[in-house]
């Protein structure tokens, strides 16, 4: 089973896609902020990070960078999940260490798990 941390702090938004991940047979770890995301990504060690940019504690990019230049998580995939769509925000996501840069209003909750899929080659 593929381990994803799923990095929101938005309630309405970490249950639905814990949800959908579950039901989708993927085990799902929850951090709050961007602190605890690191603390959590160190210790479990997921194939997966859906992590938003807009959090307490570190911003999404802060964790990014922590998780890229920690050679025990390198190998671990991001994928920047947020609501930040002006085009300087998804250039910056772009060329940001992300194995992808989603923008929550612009897909449907199941075609984020298609891409986490993909990506995850599952």
């Amino acid at each position: 089973m593929k381990k994803i941390l799923l990095v929101e702090d938005d309630q309405f938004i970490y249950e639905m896609y814990t949800n959908k991940l579950q039901s989708e047979g993927f085990e799902v770890i929850l951090a709050k902020d961007g602190q605890e995301a690191i603390v959590k990504a160190t210790e479990t060690k997921p194939d997966l990070v859906l992590l938003d940019i807009v959090l307490p504690k570190k911003d999404g990019y802060e964790v990014l960078n922590e998780i890229k230049n920690n050679p025990d998580l390198a190998e671990v995939k991001v994928v920047m999940l947020t609501n930040l769509g002006q085009p300087d925000e998804i250039e910056k996501g772009e060329q940001s260490q992300a194995d992808a840069y989603l923008i929550k209003a612009h897909l449907t909750p199941s075609q984020i798990i298609e891409k986490v899929k993909e990506i995850l080659s599952v």
